[in-house]
């Protein structure tokens, strides 16, 4: 039988003490420093959680995948998509947020905390035009906290150095067929599915 943690006390005895420096690298705002690497970061990962349960949604764009409000606060557009909104739903249920921003080539991770909400302001989605489009709406994150995440994940995965690693992996118009029971997707939808992107992308 599967024996589980029950308790926080039982983590903390497996675990013992956090290291001081992973306490003190946290702050509650931008500064100078993770102002520079937060700007840089062109994708993130955003994880969100609402009466249907958690999400986690990858974010990118061709420059900072957000914009700096403020010391407190972030801006993230949200460009055209599949309109499921499963981040959305939730930041408007429950504004609790998450977010990772990585930058290629580097081993660090920068982790946000805060709270969430859905603006649709049209000087907010005016920061964002790009060739003569806007977002339907912007993401305004209240930061709760800032801190650096150990860099062990990214070098264990050989996230930057391995190489592709894609070779043989299904496609994702293989999966919706199979999902479909063959009725959508399979090569044709993996085909024409560049040029939906780029006529969709903003």
């Amino acid at each position: 039988m599967a024996e589980y943690v029950k308790n926080i006390k039982e983590l903390e005895v497996l675990y013992g003490a956090p290291g001081v420096a992973s306490i003190r690298k946290v702050a509650q705002q931008m500064t100078p420093l993770y102002r520079k690497w937060i700007l840089a970061s062109r994708f993130c990962i955003v994880s969100t959680v609402g009466p249907e349960g958690t999400d986690g949604s990858p974010r990118g764009d061709d420059g900072p995948v957000v914009q700096e409000l403020d010391e407190h606060t972030l801006l993230m557009p949200d460009w055209r998509g599949n309109n499921r909104m499963d981040t959305l739903r939730n930041i408007v249920a429950d504004g609790r947020i998450s977010l990772l921003f990585m930058v290629a080539g580097s081993n660090t991770v920068v982790r946000v905390n805060g709270a969430a909400k859905v603006s649709v302001e049209p000087e907010l989605c005016a920061r964002f035009e790009d060739r003569g489009r806007l977002p339907r709406s912007v993401i305004v994150i209240k930061i709760g906290e800032i801190y650096t995440q150990c860099a062990r994940a990214p070098m264990r995965a050989g996230l930057w150095s391995a190489g592709d690693q894609s070779a043989g992996l299904p496609t994702a118009g293989e999966i919706l067929a199979e999902q479909t029971d063959g009725e959508e997707g399979g090569a044709t939808y993996d085909a024409d599915w560049a040029a939906r992107a780029e006529k969709t992308m903003w």
